[in-house]
This record gives structure tokens, sequence and C-alpha cells, in this order.
């Protein structure tokens, strides 16, 4: 199973856990029992296959995990959802927003990109293009807003040579290509 299917089954519980109210660890038990897990492979191929021990533990830190921080995941998504009311995001937005903030802040073996990149993906797969735009917007300010701090200035003990005054603007940074492959998360292909 790759690192793709396991987060996939993750949002999915996610997604069950805060539409139902069920217990986390009760709804793992329910959904990985033999003969419920063997009758979804006819839904979809994630189920092909059974999750490995390493995709078991990342699926149950994941379900639990935000489960148990589902208030400060909602409070981050209402910050960032700017014209929004949380109330109005659908609740598969919502299980893939709570996903990827949670391999943000509480999953330091999950490369932050990753998180990114593939929750933008997975929801391609339950939304239209207007609510993949929002969801990737949310995370992009989140992640600007939570996760990159600002590098102090060195201060110089001789002071800078004043600059003249243009109407030009500075050169644009150089960004990496888009092309260039996303960091791999590790397990990924597994």
């Amino acid at each position: 199973m790759t690192r793709t299917a396991a987060r996939e089954i993750a949002i999915q519980l996610g997604f069950s856990v805060a539409a139902t109210g069920q217990q986390p660890e009760e709804a793992l038990f329910a959904f990985f029992e033999p003969a419920h897990y063997a009758s979804l492979a006819e839904e979809s191929d994630i189920y092909s296959e059974g999750p490995s021990a390493k995709d078991m533990d990342f699926i149950r830190r994941s379900v639990t995990g935000v489960a148990s921080h589902r208030t400060e995941l909602d409070a981050y998504i209402g910050k960032y959802a700017k014209g929004w009311r949380t109330e109005r995001i659908s609740r598969s937005a919502a299980a893939v927003l709570r996903q990827a903030m949670y391999e943000i802040l509480y999953m330091p073996d999950v490369p932050n990109a990753s998180a990114i990149n593939e929750a933008i993906d997975l929801a391609k797969g339950y939304e239209d293009r207007e609510v993949v735009a929002f969801i990737n917007g949310i995370l992009g300010g989140f992640y600007r807003g939570e996760v990159e701090t600002p590098q102090p200035q060195e201060s110089t003990a001789q002071p800078e040579e004043a600059m003249p005054e243009t109407d030009e603007l500075p050169p644009e940074p150089v960004l990496p290509e888009e092309d260039e492959a996303p960091e791999e998360d590790e397990g990924a292909g597994e």
C-alpha cells in the first residue's frame, strides 16, 4: 500500500468519525474487520491490499490524532477560511484540511510539502476545482501563518548605505520550476 492510499483511508475514517461521533478506535476496528475491508475492494483499488504495520500505524495515528485535536484544527480552518463560515465548508473538504494540518503540526516524519500536495491531489477526487483551490488557499495561509517563521535580521555594526530612490522594483526571486517533483514521503510506493 502506498502512503497516498494510507492517507486517503485516514481521511475517509476521519470523515466518518467526525460525521458519526464514533470513537476513533471503534471506527478503526470496524473498518479493518476482515470481511468489511475485503468488501471495500469492490468499491476502490485503494482497498485491494491491506495496510502494512507501518501503514496501519500511520492511519491509526492520523485518525486518533485528528479526532483528539479536532477543535484546534477547526479553529485553524476558521482562521484561514477568509470570507467563509466554517459550517459552509463541506465535510470532505474539512476532513482533507484536518488531515493535512494534523500531519504538518504533529507528524514530523511527514514532509510538509507532501502533506499539502497530497491533500490537494486527494481533494481533487472529492471536490470541484473551486473547492480544491479553496483548500489550497487555506493550507497555504495556514503554512505561512503557523509554520514558517520569519528569519530575524542580523544587526551590523556599520550602517547600511542608503538605497537610491527609484521607481524600479527589485528583481523577482527565482523559484523552483513547477515541473520539479515534490519530495517523496517516507514510505511512498510501498
